[in-house]
């Protein structure tokens, strides 16, 4: 992305009323951030927004400086991605509407993609406890990233074993990336942004309102592969974060309970209308075809993608799809999709179904 634009990108996501679709509106009008926040509010109409949204944008718009909110993200140590950077999480990107601007305190790599949601309820057991703190162990002792809230219970739980496993952690806040909620899970952020990343898709200084955290739960899930939930009533937040997970075609897992404890509720019912039971590690290695998953991140660290593999890539989703389809979407040879195809496979980034057929991982 030009520099010169991110600042307006960063400006445009402070501007309450302007989430992921309707800035989508405002670039498909204006082309760039900087000409429509520049443009006369009655040229806004032309987005087909309201008067009173547009009157809103421009109360706003007045208050805000692009500049001076750069300043403020370097102050706080933050660092926003945009839609438009390479660097933009993948998985995340395939999402319906992903997040225009992506705050991160910390750092997010490439071996991010690997990555696993662990999630559940805020009141958790000793049996919740032990099952979090084991799974999340294991599945960095396999090089997955955990993903998670930063919420009390199962979430800190889970960020916790995986720093404590030396492996990788994302905490996705349902606030601004320079704030913390709960307060007390402050030094667990820091942990955090130095062994892995803390991000939002919320502006700095933004507080924890209660509508956030639908919004970032659609994150946790985007950020991963799948979504495991440890222990969850029925009504837990953590099962907004499994429909968030089952819309955009990513799996779904549970860990068995007690039936007779309310805790266990939610993820027997997950598991009996479908969710893959894990009782040990190898049953998400298992669900997730992730036995190779060192060696695929060691193929894409030595063969970084390259345009033929994103044009390709693009064309796949979780509906198979036969090569023979992908060579004409794409207008290339047979034997470059083929080997292309293979490439992705390799890299884990792409699924072979058999008879040609073809997946995103």
């Amino acid at each position: 992305m030009e520099d010169a634009e991110r600042p307006f990108w960063v400006a445009w996501n402070r501007v309450r009323g302007i989430g992921p679709a309707r800035f989508a509106r405002v670039l498909e009008v204006f082309g760039k951030a900087q000409i429509a926040w520049e443009a006369p509010l009655a040229d806004l109409r032309a987005t087909g927004f309201d008067d009173k949204l547009v009157e809103a944008i421009g109360r706003q718009r007045v208050k805000i400086e692009p500049e001076r909110e750069m300043e403020r993200l370097a102050h706080s140590g933050v660092t926003a991605l945009t839609l438009r950077d390479d660097d933009y999480p993948r998985l995340l990107r395939e999402i319906s509407l992903p997040p225009a601007v992506l705050y991160v305190r910390g750092m997010l790599l490439p071996q991010d993609e690997m990555a696993l949601a662990i999630v559940g309820t805020r009141r958790i057991s000793t049996y919740g406890k032990q099952v979090t703190q084991r799974l999340a162990t294991e599945l960095v002792g396999r090089g997955l990233t955990i993903v998670s809230g930063l919420a009390r219970g199962v979430d800190a739980i889970a960020h916790t074993a995986a720093l404590e496993a030396n492996g990788r952690t994302i905490a996705v806040l349902g606030c601004g990336p320079d704030l913390v909620y709960p307060p007390e899970h402050a030094k667990l952020a820091e942990r955090i942004a130095a062994q892995g990343a803390v991000v939002s898709e919320f502006a700095v200084g933004m507080p924890p309102e209660a509508g956030n955290f639908p919004a970032r739960n659609r994150i946790i899930s985007g950020l991963s592969l799948a979504t495991l939930l440890t222990e969850a009533p029925q009504g837990s937040g953590a099962l907004i974060t499994a429909n968030f997970a089952t819309d955009q075609g990513r799996d779904v897992l549970a860990v068995p309970g007690n039936i007779t404890q309310r805790n266990s509720a939610g993820c027997n019912d997950l598991i009996k209308h479908g969710a893959s039971c894990v009782t040990a590690v190898d049953d998400v290695v298992d669900a997730l075809n992730l036995h190779l998953v060192p060696q695929q991140l060691d193929m894409r660290a030595l063969l970084p993608e390259d345009p033929t593999e994103a044009r390709i890539l693009a064309l796949l989703s979780d509906e198979p799809r036969h090569a023979d389809e992908v060579c004409q979407m794409a207008q290339l040879p047979t034997g470059t999709v083929t080997s292309t195809l293979m490439m992705l496979e390799l890299k884990g980034m792409a699924r072979h179904l058999g008879n040609m057929l073809y997946v995103t991982a």
